[in-house]
């Protein structure tokens, strides 16, 4: 196979006949359908090269098939990583020195007119994906041409590609570069007003990758603990956006109803929770987090939060999902004399809870086995 790869790279150059360019590249998307021919792949830096360079090609079909190929390497994350920290001197094989892959994704992904913004994008997310990646394509992107100003108008903006393509994985590449402090802090930045954009897409129907994506990145921005305060007040109000989801169509008695966010008062009849459990899990690990000071613990209580916990978890069947809502249910339940703490992770998990939650985890590995 190896030879084979030796082979095929003399014809993936952005000179060679096409036919030649375009047998070449369907071998090699192939070869990374099997996990076998993947790691082989992997393995050649040519290869990788020469990818990365026709994917800049100006022949559709090349660039689309660059593209399929790369986002399958890119998929595990040994191919991410060997993409994004490939050395981009020309060689002999090559005619020109290949482009940086994150720059070509976000020329792509900037494009109005581009035919390849999908594929881009999906790449991107997948290269993203690894946390020890994250600050290096940071540096890239605000050394580059697009800024993440742009891509957040480009995220929500209706219809910003006319082609078609519909960017929803740029979701899960925001949450993913949120993974970086400095992404947060620029999407926590009380000037630009990006938060308040990206929250009403926790209820986005059309796009469970960009909802995910959004609910991932909200529960990320919700480690920052100094942001708590400023993310509760009336100038984001998050809590309802976070809420929302996981309400059904339950009705509460008067003082109770009145009690919660206008937003979820009175939801009609055909009211649906979040059918991801990945994503009810995110929404309620972010209030979690939005859980650690005193005073906002008293706020979440304050908006009647319990009562959604409570008719979610008698709804709710997958565990882990659960065990998250069960934790918030805690902490929410209790006084603030029982914490005794300001700050809630400064506080000892009662032993009690600790071998609660222990048996929850061995009955789920138990019945996933």
């Amino acid at each position: 196979m190896k030879n084979l790869l030796k082979e095929l790279v003399k014809f993936m150059q952005l000179g060679a006949r096409l036919d030649l360019k375009v047998g070449a590249l369907e071998n090699i998307l192939s070869l990374t359908g099997s996990n076998d021919g993947l790691e082989v792949v992997i393995e050649s830096d040519d290869i990788l090269k020469a990818l990365v360079t026709l994917s800049n090609d100006s022949a559709a079909v090349i660039a689309k098939d660059a593209f399929l190929t790369l986002i399958n390497i890119s998929s595990l994350d040994k191919g991410a990583s060997k993409l994004i920290n490939l050395k981009l001197e020309t060689n002999s094989l090559i005619e020109k020195s290949s482009p940086n892959i994150v720059i070509v994704c976000l020329q792509q992904i900037s494009n109005p007119e581009s035919e390849l913004a999908d594929p881009a994008c999906m790449l991107l997310s997948n290269l993203t994906r690894p946390i020890s990646l994250c600050d290096k394509i940071v540096d890239t992107v605000l050394s580059s041409n697009v800024t993440f100003d742009q891509l957040i108008n480009i995220f929500t903006k209706n219809e910003f590609n006319k082609k078609g393509h519909k960017l929803h994985y740029l979701g899960p590449v925001l949450s993913n570069l949120s993974q970086s402090s400095l992404v947060r802090k620029y999407i926590l930045d009380s000037t630009k007003c990006v938060i308040q954009r990206l929250l009403p897409f926790t209820e986005y129907k059309d796009s469970i990758v960009r909802r995910g994506g959004i609910v991932g990145t909200l529960k990320n921005c919700c480690f920052e603990e100094e942001f708590h305060k400023w993310l509760l007040s009336e100038d984001v109000d998050i809590l309802p956006r976070l809420l929302l989801p996981l309400a059904g169509n339950e009705q509460f008695d008067d003082e109770d109803m009145d009690k919660l966010p206008l937003e979820l008062q009175y939801l009609p009849d055909d009211k649906m929770r979040e059918d991801d459990p990945d994503i009810r899990k995110m929404l309620i690990e972010a209030i979690t987090q939005l859980c650690s000071l005193k005073e906002n613990r008293v706020y979440i209580r304050e908006k009647n939060t319990y009562v959604i916990l409570r008719e979610l978890h008698k709804w709710e069947k997958d565990r882990e999902v659960l065990l998250a809502c069960e934790n918030l249910v805690d902490i929410l339940i209790r006084t603030e004399e029982e914490i005794n703490k300001d700050n809630i992770k400064d506080a000892e998990v009662p032993v009690d809870l600790i071998e609660k939650f222990e048996k929850m985890d061995k009955e789920f590995v138990e019945d996933s086995s």
